[in-house]
């Protein structure tokens, strides 16, 4: 019971500090969303790199490294070159959004094609990514109350709470609420984090060497990449996909307008590859879970750093911890609803009712969000999959938006919106067929080099996408200039004299 005592405490908290931050604002679109573009260095920090700590990093970094050892190392790896590329991204995209007071993702590329179903079509793309990456955070939820609980609270009650608070303080506060409740869950997350990393290995090994050792004993390779399946290549392939696909899913692109300014993203790109490293104790309480709490298979390892907090620690820390999952839960919950909501009622409803004005625009994406919450809740509760499974499904398909994004900010059109939408729906459709299938590179081709057969297959969708987006390009370019110029009647070219 105390162990719950403090998981309530943190929910409570999130909630207040999510309805607190609407106090003294005028809540129309651009504030709800995009913070009025008035966030600092700390706001936009969390915003982004702290996006990285999410259930995901609780559960599926720690079942990775349990149940699957070296390829977990690609978690590490993505985000930090994802910082890198955002020193020159991001202040790029910061600058057109301001200049055109974009809100969502998907004005960016309306504004850059002329192309509104262009936009339409990215709003789309963005939401349908977003839902298993929503459901993710809803099952890490259920899982982690529960499991911290001690089972006094069921996995579903606890999914249900906690979607209905986030939603709550999400249609009111918008980002502001989301800000806010992130410094809480920052603060607490790194706490725990560096505390059961550092204390775990050596409570039961006496030290990090002797873990890995002892792993290595118990599993001989497990520390390493094998030759086949999850490779080199699989590893190269999927850091590349994710690293281009980190900023492309929506509620991370949209969260960068918020900055007070460009130098912002400057000042954070140096240190968030430092901020990921905090992911290397999560490692290793995945790696001393597998001899201290043996015998967890497939989605079950997403249990593991929560089955060995609970064997070690007494049951006010074991609510700390649950406490801490749950805001890994709320935070990018909240921003997830949000930006599906505002892309939905901007990008595809007013393209709709293009006389909508901004109040009913504004009114309809607050009205979305429970709409959005009750969906992913039917999607929680009826779909499989381990964390990192879910995860990686929604980056295939965010990292379809890239090649088009890094075309726009050429100084001249490379790619024109039809040559746009066409990659995007290949890489978008590729994607959905292979995982719907469930075939992969080597099933398809078996003659093929290991290396090859291992590729991650949203690589091949992206290829497929560039392909196709150049050669469409190329010709709707080339129509466009042999068509005929329209003929001036005399009359209209006397007036023009």
């Amino acid at each position: 019971m105390i162990a719950l005592a403090v998981i309530g405490l943190f929910l409570a908290a999130s909630l207040l500090l999510g309805l607190r931050a609407r106090r003294g604002r005028d809540m129309d679109l651009e504030q709800w969303s995009v913070g009025g573009r008035g966030f600092g260095t700390i706001f936009v920090f969390l915003l982004l790199a702290g996006e990285i700590y999410t259930t995901f990093t609780f559960l599926g970094a720690s079942g990775w490294a349990y149940g699957k050892g070296a390829p977990a190392y690609y978690i590490l790896c993505y985000a930090s070159l994802a910082y890198v590329l955002s020193y020159w991204l991001l202040p790029a995209v910061w600058r057109y959004a301001k200049q055109h007071r974009l809100i969502s993702q998907s004005d960016f590329f309306v504004a850059k094609f002329e192309s509104p179903l262009l936009g339409a079509l990215v709003a789309l793309v963005g939401v349908i990514a977003m839902v298993p990456y929503l459901v993710l955070q809803l099952k890490g939820l259920g899982i982690i109350v529960s499991v911290s609980s001690d089972g006094k609270i069921p996995s579903h009650w606890a999914i249900v709470i906690g979607t209905i608070a986030l939603t709550v303080y999400v249609t009111i506060s918008g980002i502001h609420g989301s800000a806010w409740t992130a410094v809480m869950k920052d603060v607490t997350i790194l706490a725990v984090v560096l505390i059961l990393g550092i204390y775990l290995p050596i409570h039961y090994f006496g030290g990090f060497e002797n873990m890995f050792q002892a792993v290595d004993k118990s599993q001989a390779g497990f520390l390493t990449l094998p030759s086949s399946g999850m490779s080199t290549s699989w590893f190269a392939s999927t850091v590349l996909l994710s690293a281009l696909g980190f900023y492309m899913w929506p509620h991370t692109f949209s969260a960068s307008y918020s900055a007070q300014n460009e130098r912002v993203f400057r000042r954070n790109a140096i240190f968030m590859p430092l901020y990921q490293l905090i992911l290397l104790f999560v490692f290793f309480v995945g790696f001393t879970a597998i001899l201290v709490v043996p015998g967890l298979k497939g989605a079950d390892a997403d249990l593991s750093l929560l089955r060995i907090t609970t064997a070690t620690f007494p049951s006010w820390f074991v609510g700390i911890v649950g406490g801490a999952g749950l805001l890994t839960a709320l935070v990018p919950g909240s921003l997830l609803l949000m930006t599906s909501a505002t892309c939905l009622a901007k990008n595809v409803y007013r393209l709709a009712r293009p006389q909508s004005s901004d109040q009913q625009v504004t009114r309809l994406a607050q009205w979305l969000v429970p709409a959005l919450a009750l969906v992913s809740l039917y999607f929680t509760f009826n779909g499989g999959s381990s964390i990192v499974s879910l995860l990686l499904m929604g980056y295939a398909l965010v990292t379809q938006l890239f090649p088009a994004l890094l075309a726009s900010l050429a100084k001249r059109q490379l790619v024109t919106k039809q040559g746009a939408a066409a990659g995007i729906v290949v890489g978008v459709v590729t994607v959905a067929v292979v995982t719907l299938s469930g075939v992969t590179v080597g099933s398809l081709m078996p003659g093929l080099p290991q290396s090859i057969k291992d590729l991650n297959v949203g690589v091949i969708a992206l290829v497929l996408n560039v392909v196709v987006m150049a050669a469409v390009s190329a010709a709707t370019r080339t129509a466009g200039r042999s068509s005929p110029a329209p003929q001036v009647q005399p009359e209209a070219a006397a007036g023009a004299g």
